[in-house]
C-alpha cells in the first residue's frame, strides 16, 4: 500500500466527512404525511468507519460536528461501534447537520430527502482545521463525493489529500454523486470535481447508474476509460454484482485484470446504506490480504447484512462465517439467498437459504 513504509499506521483505515443525526419514518409515505419520526446517524464515511471497527478493524473517523445535543449524539453513537472518534472537532460556532427522509428507496421517483446541513459544522473543514496527523497515519484513508461538494473549503482539503505525497496512506474514494448537493455550491460543476478527484485516488468505487448520470459513458469499460489511473476501480453494477479493474505491475506496461463477482439474492428490508456498507466489506479484504474475487465478495455480504434490516448500519457477520460464504464456489454462491437475520445463523449453527 502507498505510503506504508514511510509512516507508522495508528489505524487501520481513516474516514473523513459529515456525519449528521437522521430522523427515520416510523411509516413509508410522503415526509408531509408521516406523524413521526425515530433518531438515528447517518453519513457515508461514518458509516464505513462504523462498519469497519465493527469487522475487527481499528478505524477512526475525523468530522466536524457543532457544540450542541446532536453533536454529541454523533460522536457517542459512533464511538459506540467501537470507532475512534478522538480527532472529531467540536465547532461552537456552526451547528451539527440533520437530515429527514422517507422509507422509499433513494433510486425511486417516491424517495424525498430534507437536508438542513447548509452552514454545518463540517461544512467549515478545511486544509487549516484538520488534523493531518491522524488524516496520514493510517494504511487507509477513505474519502467520498460528498465532502467535496460541501463547501469550497471541503473541496479543497479533498483536493490536497489527494494530491501525491511522501508517506501518503492508500487512498480510496467513493465518488457518491448526489446532484441535489451541487446545485447551489461553492465547489463547482460536480461531475468535473468529482472525475477529477477520482483520478487522483489508489482505489476508487462507482456505481454505474451514478457514472452515466454524472459522466455520461455506459459499461464497464467505458467507466474504466474515463478513469484509468486508479490501481483498484469498483464498478457498482446493482443486481448484475460488481466489476472490479485491477492493475498488475506499473508503468506504461500494465495491464488489467478484470473481476466480475455476481450480486446475492437479498431479501430487502431497506435499501439504504448498501453501498458504504460494500465499500466497508471492500476495505476490510483488502486489508487482510485477500484476493480480488473475494474483496468483491466480502462486499456483497456486508451490503446483504445492512439491506435485511431497517437503518443505515448493523453488525456485519462473523469473520470466520463470512469467509466460509466467501470462499464457496461459484455455483453454491449463487444459489444463496439472504433474509432477515441471516447474520445470526452463525452463531445458532443455521444455514442460509438457497434457492
Amino acid at each position: 500500500m502507498p505510503g506504508s513504509a514511510a509512516r507508522t499506521a495508528t489505524a487501520d483505515a481513516v474516514c473523513l466527512g459529515e456525519s449528521m443525526v437522521t430522523f427515520l419514518p416510523s411509516q413509508p409515505g410522503r415526509l408531509a404525511d408521516v406523524p413521526s419520526f425515530g433518531r438515528g446517524i447517518g453519513g457515508a464515511e461514518s458509516n464505513v468507519a462504523c462498519a469497519l471497527a465493527a469487522a475487527g478493524h481499528r478505524a477512526k473517523w475525523v468530522g466536524r460536528v457543532g457544540a450542541d445535543g446532536f453533536g454529541d449524539h454523533l460522536v457517542d453513537t459512533i464511538a459506540g461501534y467501537g470507532v475512534d472518534t478522538s480527532a472529531v472537532r467540536r465547532d461552537p460556532a456552526r451547528p451539527t447537520g440533520i437530515y429527514f427522509r422517507t422509507a422509499a428507496d433513494r433510486a425511486t421517483g417516491t424517495h424525498e430527502v430534507a437536508y438542513y446541513r447548509a452552514g454545518s459544522a463540517a461544512s467549515a473543514m478545511s486544509p487549516d482545521n484538520v488534523p493531518y496527523e491522524d488524516l496520514l497515519s493510517t494504511r487507509v484513508l477513505h474519502l467520498s463525493g460528498i465532502t467535496a461538494a460541501l463547501s469550497a473549503d471541503c473541496l479543497a482539503l479533498l483536493h490536497d489529500l489527494t494530491a501525491p505525497r511522501d508517506g501518503r496512506p492508500l487512498v480510496s474514494f467513493d465518488v457518491n454523486h448526489r446532484p441535489g448537493l451541487w446545485r447551489d455550491g461553492e465547489a463547482g460543476p460536480g461531475p468535473e470535481v468529482l472525475l477529477a478527484l477520482a483520478r487522483r485516488c489508489d482505489l476508487v468505487f462507482v456505481g454505474e447508474d451514478e457514472a452515466e448520470e454524472a459522466w455520461g459513458v455506459r459499461g464497464t469499460e467505458a467507466i474504466r476509460a474515463v478513469l484509468p489511473e486508479p490501481d483498484v476501480l469498483v464498478v457498482k453494477r446493482g443486481a448484475d454484482g460488481a466489476t472490479v479493474f485491477s492493475r498488475t505491475g506499473s508503468g506504461p506496461g500494465a495491464e488489467d485484470t478484470v473481476t466480475t463477482v455476481p450480486s446475492l439474492h437479498v431479501d430487502v428490508v431497506a435499501a439504504v446504506g448498501a453501498g458504504d456498507a460494500f465499500a466497508a466489506g471492500f476495505l476490510s479484504a483488502t486489508l487482510r490480504g485477500l484476493p480480488v474475487r473475494d474483496r468483491a465478495r466480502h462486499g456483497h455480504l456486508m451490503a446483504a447484512a445492512v439491506l435485511t434490516v431497517p437503518g443505515d448500519l448493523t453488525g456485519p457477520p462473523p469473520r470466520a462465517y463470512a469467509d466460509r460464504l466467501a470462499a464457496l464456489d461459484d455455483e453454491a454462491w449463487g444459489t444463496l439467498r439472504l433474509g432477515p437475520g441471516w447474520t445470526a445463523a452463525a452463531g445458532a449453527n443455521e444455514e442460509v437459504r438457497v434457492t
